[in-house]
């Protein structure tokens, strides 16, 4: 078994309403286990974006550098944002 080594955190009300009603649910034993299962899914988020990162956007990064006649102009890709969304605002009513 890990060792377990004891530390003292504190907490925002609403997380605080959180971890206790993880615990009335049965879902968790412990706010330990909660806080416990809360930096699993953090670590397997940091874990997942250092491999994203690694085989997807580095790559891109030195194509462009190799390339940068591929990269597309800030300019046009903003405008192509604005265009979109007012696009999409229109569709909506927003």
């Amino acid at each position: 078994m890990t060792a377990i080594t004891k530390r003292t955190v504190s907490v925002t009300a609403e997380q605080d309403k959180y971890i206790e009603s993880s615990v009335a649910s049965g879902e968790y034993a412990s706010a330990s286990e909660v806080v416990r299962a809360g930096l699993r899914a953090l670590q397997e988020r940091d874990r997942a974006m250092n491999e994203w990162l690694r085989r997807e956007a580095v790559p891109v990064m030195e194509r462009l550098l190799e390339h940068p006649e591929e990269a597309i102009p800030a300019r046009e890709v903003f405008d192509d944002l604005r265009r979109l969304h007012a696009e999409r605002t229109t569709k909506t009513g927003r």
